[in-house]
């Protein structure tokens, strides 16, 4: 075995991170680690990766006890984790990150670019990955950007990799260049610990899996021994029916209808569909139909060509997103943390910002009010925050969306578009923001769901449109199966 972690314990202050943390790694194995935000899965990691300093317990290296101090040491015996967020230099090239700290320096003490350079080239050639070294990595995608950070990995002699999360916001394509890369480094012996929340990656390149819940292991063992509804009910303490069970009422009046609507500069092409009250209408399609598009152009911030949208039956021009916001309609984002919360501002101030005349008289804002109507809705939305004056951007991703979602609440908008309302979240997380949607159709509330996650889209709309190439192709009634959704996904649309 690579690693053996056994019995591992963190605290911090009166906080109990980790209980009994255990998990072994062999050479050549793709460890698959999971567990709901919280549960642990972090801390275990940055006490591997020599970020944080166990309590107590035992790590073993190579049949070795070892305690790491720092990440240097994690690095020197051959340690190292790819993060889910960039630590590269941006303004740097592919080849000076991948040696950043550790150039070939020539004996005045200047660094060899041209060595350097060559070095990475061959590096990237070996492991074919897609990468130029010349290219400065502001220009790379995030794949790429993960990319040089497992090419550093390697340089430095790297034989475990953590990969946190690495595919949470890559398209299917650049998910399907980390696939490559793991299976390939996974070819070369090397140990990977993955760690991911999306349960269809798992059969692709996992071999074992450990179950983190509440700071401690409650399952661990072959991948292809247990069944994924076993793994999830392992995560959260209860059934995947429980998860996805809503109650699906019979619909209302039409709150929103989108009529021909058009957009060139997206391609959008004569999308017409309605929303109606206390129904959740799912919309499914392969990246680059066009969802996206269509909440941009109902939400105003892209301007239709022709077509028109009608809010409860009369005609609107939405031409900016203050005009949408005005007519009820609010936009949960796919990026939530670029546009959908302001990260460095209190919880209070992003739950209010949408209708901040509403606690303001006289231009001057009633704080007092700002922060009782926050503990409001959190309370309500089962917000995990330490107070209202905790800033958003220290938030899990599951509490940002709940956050997102306040925001809108306070506004009292009647009509939602949530664009991928599930990405980066854990499935406990996930259970709640459908309970949220479910309660705000039960109150009478159009809900547009954008998912590419099909079996949520499945237990929770009340009926399935598909979208390809800018256009509608079809509508689908509860109940439909995944395959019915990707033939119209990849099918011409209808005439």
């Amino acid at each position: 075995m690579l690693l053996q972690l056994h019995d591992i314990q963190k605290r911090f202050g009166g906080v109990t991170a980790l209980r009994n943390g255990n998990l072994s790694v062999a050479a050549g194995e793709v460890h698959l680690l999971l567990g709901e935000n919280g549960a642990g899965k972090s801390t275990l990691m940055k006490i591997v990766a020599g970020i944080v300093e166990r309590d107590a317990g035992r790590m073993l290296w190579n049949g070795q006890e070892v305690f790491l101090r720092t990440p240097s040491e994690a690095a020197a015996i051959g340690i190292a984790m790819v993060n889910q967020e960039s630590l590269l230099a941006p303004h740097m090239t592919v080849a000076e990150n991948i040696f950043l700290g550790r150039e070939e320096r020539s004996a005045f003490g200047w660094v060899n670019r041209r060595t350097t350079t060559e070095r990475a080239r061959q590096l990237i050639e070996q492991y074919n990955f897609p990468l130029n070294a010349e290219w400065r990595v502001e220009r790379l995608s995030p794949a790429g950007r993960q990319m040089v950070e497992i090419c550093r990995a390697i340089q430095h002699g790297s034989s475990l990799l953590i990969f946190d999360e690495p595919t949470s916001s890559l398209s299917d394509a650049e998910t399907q260049q980390v696939f490559r890369i793991v299976r390939d480094l996974k070819a070369r012996q090397m140990g990977i610990i993955y760690i991911t929340h999306r349960m269809d990656e798992l059969r692709a390149i996992g071999d074992q899996v450990t179950v983190l819940r509440d700071g401690s292991t409650v399952h661990t063992g072959s991948l292809a021994d247990i069944r994924t509804d076993q793994l999830i009910r392992h995560m959260v303490g209860r059934e995947v029916a429980q998860i996805y069970e809503r109650e699906h009422l019979a619909p209302g009046s039409p709150a929103l209808e989108v009529r021909k609507v058009s957009v060139t500069k997206s391609k959008l092409k004569e999308v017409s569909l309605t929303l109606r009250k206390g129904e959740i209408t799912g919309m499914a399609g392969l990246i680059g139909a066009g969802r996206t598009e269509l909440c941009r152009a109902i939400f105003g911030i892209d301007h239709p060509d022709a077509g028109e949208i009608l809010v409860h039956g009369k005609t609107l021009n939405i031409r900016t997103p203050r005009d949408a916001v005005k007519a009820g309609i609010a936009l949960v984002t796919e990026d939530r943390q670029i546009s959908g919360l302001a990260l460095r501002l209190p919880i209070a101030a992003n739950v209010t910002m949408a209708n901040v005349e509403r606690i303001s008289r006289f231009g001057v804002l009633n704080l007092p009010e700002q922060n009782r109507i926050s503990t409001e809705l959190g309370q309500k939305m089962r917000l995990k925050a330490n107070s209202p004056a905790q800033l958003a951007g220290t938030l899990s991703g599951g509490n940002q969306q709940k956050v997102v979602i306040a925001k809108w609440l306070f506004r009292q908008a009647e009509i939602f578009l949530f664009d991928e309302p599930t990405r980066g979240i854990d499935i406990g997380a996930k259970a709640e923001v459908f309970e949220l949607m479910s309660e705000l159709a039960r109150a009478g509330a159009a809900i547009l769901m954008v998912s590419s996650e099909l079996p949520e889209l499945m237990h929770v709309a009340d009926r399935i449109l598909v979208m390809r190439q800018g256009r509608i192709t079809g509508e689908l009634a509860r109940g439909c199966t995944q395959e019915e959704i990707m033939k119209l996904a990849v099918m011409e649309a209808a005439a």
